[in-house]
């Protein structure tokens, strides 16, 4: 449950029924956007419910209107690496040129993502809303996405000068002439569409998806759990052998690759005439503060 001692606490920690574990993240008024405190308080809450042996299988969902507005553009605040207590090795996070943002974004996206994905217990996304970006991410590494009639996915970062999310899921969530679309276009596809295509496998209508959701996490729960971790290593095995990671190293690299082309054209790791306003006003912000410091 939710943690009185830690009342600025962004993940939330429930156990609805037994042998289930809900992860949610708690910041509805940043529609759940993900900075680094919610990155490691998700990691911690993943941990949780994988050493506990009573736990059989997990949700993630997110509190308020939208699941998840993706990375948080506007920073950290105060926060670095430095307030957490990194989980890879690639480190590195305050070297210059481009070693630094790939270090962090192996650590905090790329890995943690892949971390979260591997877990050996059935996870399920409870999906309403809006579903942004690295919101995608947080949805891809589920076992199973249930969403709301009211979700709906986008990945708008190729507007950013960008080729897509760090954790580049897109063919094998979508099929390859819908990942391009998807990608291409930067058009929002409903959570009905995301069905059609396999990525969502059920729509159910709002006000039941809190219910739909846990009653599927309570009929997972009740098989055997050395079953459950089999069942789930050998799925996500058939994805590997057919080249899923490596072809997510590719486009992390390329990922990289064009921040440090943005960064030599615009001098930030995006290109800001796609940003929508609001957001690139922040985002300048940001880096005018980071050069600031700098000097």
């Amino acid at each position: 449950m939710t943690d009185p001692t830690n009342p600025t606490a962004q993940v939330r920690f429930e156990t609805p029924a037994p042998h289930v574990a809900r992860i949610v993240m708690a910041r509805p008024e940043a529609h759940n956007a993900q900075g680094l405190q919610m990155t490691y308080e998700l990691n911690a809450a993943f941990d949780r419910a994988a050493h506990d042996d009573a736990i059989k299988a997990i949700i993630l969902a997110g509190d308020g209107r939208n699941f998840s507005a993706g990375h948080d553009l506007g920073g950290d605040g105060s926060q670095t690496w430095r307030d957490f207590d990194t989980v890879g090795t690639w480190a590195g996070f305050d070297a210059n040129g481009a070693e630094a943002r790939y270090g962090r974004e192996m650590e905090i996206y790329l890995e943690m993502c892949e971390r979260w994905r591997n877990l050996p217990k059935p996870t399920i996304a409870q999906v309403q809303g809006k579903c942004i970006a690295g919101g995608l991410m947080l949805a891809w590494v589920c076992d199973l996405i249930i969403a709301a009639d009211d979700a709906s996915f986008k990945d708008p970062v190729i507007d950013f000068g960008i080729c897509g999310v760090e954790f580049f899921n897109h063919p094998w969530e979508l099929g390859i002439r819908k990942a391009k679309e998807f990608l291409f276009t930067a058009d929002e596809i409903s959570a009905q569409d995301a069905a059609t295509h396999g990525m969502v496998n059920r729509v159910v209508p709002r006000d039941e998806l809190v219910a739909v959701t846990l009653a599927l996490a309570e009929k997972i729960a009740s098989k055997p759990a050395f079953a459950l971790k089999a069942t789930k290593q050998a799925v996500n095995h058939v994805q590997d052998v057919q080249g899923r990671r490596n072809a997510q190293m590719h486009a992390f690299s390329l990922h990289h690759l064009l921040h440090a082309h943005n960064e030599l054209v615009y001098g930030m790791p995006m290109d800001p005439n796609g940003l929508p306003e609001a957001v690139r006003d922040k985002v300048l912000a940001r880096m005018a503060r980071a050069k600031q410091a700098k000097t």
